[in-house]
């Protein structure tokens, strides 16, 4: 990650659902980096937060990441896996 703030845009349970949220920004233009619990990725752990992992953007990009996701949450938009 770069040595700047970051802004949690949205915290994932599990790769799966991590991979998706990026992808989704990602097609929108909104660059992503992770901060998360490293027993997802060592053992596959998703059980009460320990597998959770937050997604950061950029502040710059912030707004229009959380008016992306709000549409999603909305079901203005779809997650397909």
């Amino acid at each position: 990650m770069v040595d700047r703030e970051w802004t949690v845009v949205f915290t994932a349970q599990g790769e799966i659902e991590e991979t998706q949220v990026r992808s989704f920004l990602a097609a929108h233009g909104i660059p992503t980096a992770t901060r998360g619990e490293a027993l997802r990725k060592t053992h596959g752990l998703t059980l009460d937060g320990l597998g959770q992992v937050e997604i950061l953007v950029a502040p710059e990009h912030a707004d229009e990441a959380f008016r992306l996701l709000g549409k999603v949450h909305r079901g203005e938009f779809t997650i397909d896996s």
